[in-house]
């Protein structure tokens, strides 16, 4: 039997970290589900409290450990994205550190104290797992659409995502820093980000919903045929995806500032189609395109937020098969060799690309091999992979 603590009052779970857990007596993987990163997406908490008022009423034969956590307390109390800073960008190394040396828990800024927080609440549920440990981040979007999984391209974490039915974003951490699932791959688990659809949709609970039962299987903590909502539940999200290509690249994001005057075309979806040239939005310095044909990708319809829309494509099946055998064959030991490629002289783990020598599919090649994140200084290319721990190198 599996013993389970839930918060006790609705009006005190708005603020309690802890909104659920689920110990199994055998050892077990772990997993933790995070909702409201931000605080007006409110949909990843409500999915959890029902999952967690079920098994409270239907206890499961589970291993391991369920956690459900709020992400950030205050901005959810009060209903807004954050108070201060976004939380989800704030998970930056030199922050870490400082929360590791004690320097935010007094801080003025509020998500300094809220990842403070959080931190130590999940390397505690990390020093304790008995077994693999998963992470999802729950999110909502402003613009409508359907529910979609988010990923760092690791082997790993493309294993747990396939899981769910629904498309796969690959490519975000390229053009997003100092997230929460970044911070939690760097430290080699599992982890990726669940988006169930619009803020305010009832069926983006629905969808949260379904997924958390989908990663409980997923995940291992639970054998399938103990799972009564598991079919249900992926007939849930097959339902609203089965229409679209399974895999995505993110080919372009265009940023915005507070003082940019973005402002979105109205009545763009995330996924619909877009052809290069057609007119997106708006900003202090004129009319927004789009750079080439493809879909667009959580249109921005809200006053805070640093992502004014994604332009995304379709990618390939085939080309994950030949990146997951390049780097069984561990292609990435042997990359500098190529003409015009050598190891950074100063950043571990990075290359550095003369664009003059690679010319021909270079971000592609380095894309296939795990090499996600790069800068761009012109004539040369400087491309490098996430520290991973032993078990994710052992992919």
């Amino acid at each position: 039997m599996s013993s389970i603590a839930l918060a006790e009052q609705p009006e005190v779970r708005c603020i309690e970290r802890q909104i659920g857990r689920v110990l199994g007596q055998e050892p077990g993987p772990t997993l933790v589900c995070i909702g409201s990163m931000h605080g007006n997406e409110p949909c990843g908490v409500a999915g959890l409290r029902r999952v967690f008022d079920r098994l409270a009423e239907r206890p499961l034969p589970l291993r391991g450990e369920f956690v459900g956590l709020v992400g950030n307390r205050q901005a959810y109390a009060a209903a807004r994205r954050f108070l201060d800073a976004d939380l989800n960008r704030h998970w930056h190394a030199h922050r870490i550190a400082a929360s590791r040396a004690g320097e935010l828990a007094d801080s003025s800024v509020t998500e300094d104290r809220e990842l403070d927080a959080l931190r130590r609440e999940l390397e505690e549920i990390f020093a304790r797992a008995r077994g693999e440990v998963f992470l999802i981040d729950f999110h909502s979007t402003s613009g409508d659409g359907p529910p979609f999984v988010t990923m760092s391209d690791t082997l790993r974490n493309r294993a747990f995502s396939q899981y769910f039915p629904a498309p796969v974003i690959v490519g975000l951490e390229e053009e997003i820093e100092g997230t929460l699932t970044d911070f939690v791959g760097m430290l080699g688990h599992v982890s990726v980000g669940f988006e169930g659809g619009q803020h305010d949709d009832p069926r983006s609970v629905d969808h949260v919903e379904a997924s958390i039962w989908i990663a409980l299987r997923a995940a291992g903590l639970v054998d399938e045929m103990c799972l009564p909502h598991l079919t249900q539940s992926q007939m849930c999200l097959d339902e609203v995806c089965r229409d679209l290509p399974k895999i995505f690249e993110v080919r372009y994001r265009h940023p915005i500032a507070a003082a940019s005057g973005f402002r979105m075309l109205p009545g763009f979806i995330s996924f619909q189609q877009i052809r290069a040239g057609q007119l997106l939005a708006h900003d202090t310095h004129g009319a927004l395109h789009a750079r080439e044909d493809g879909r667009i990708l959580m249109p921005l319809y809200q006053d805070q937020g640093e992502d004014g829309y994604f332009e995304i494509r379709e990618f390939s099946p085939f080309w994950l098969r030949v990146s997951a055998l390049l780097r069984h064959l561990r292609a990435d030991k042997i990359v500098h060799w190529l003409p015009g490629v050598s190891r950074h002289p100063a950043l571990p783990d990075a290359l550095s690309v003369d664009r003059r020598v690679a010319r021909f599919f270079v971000l592609e090649v380095f894309h296939l091999l795990g090499y996600r994140r790069h800068r761009d200084g012109g004539k040369r290319l400087v491309v490098s992979r996430r520290k991973e721990s032993r078990r994710s190198e052992e992919d």
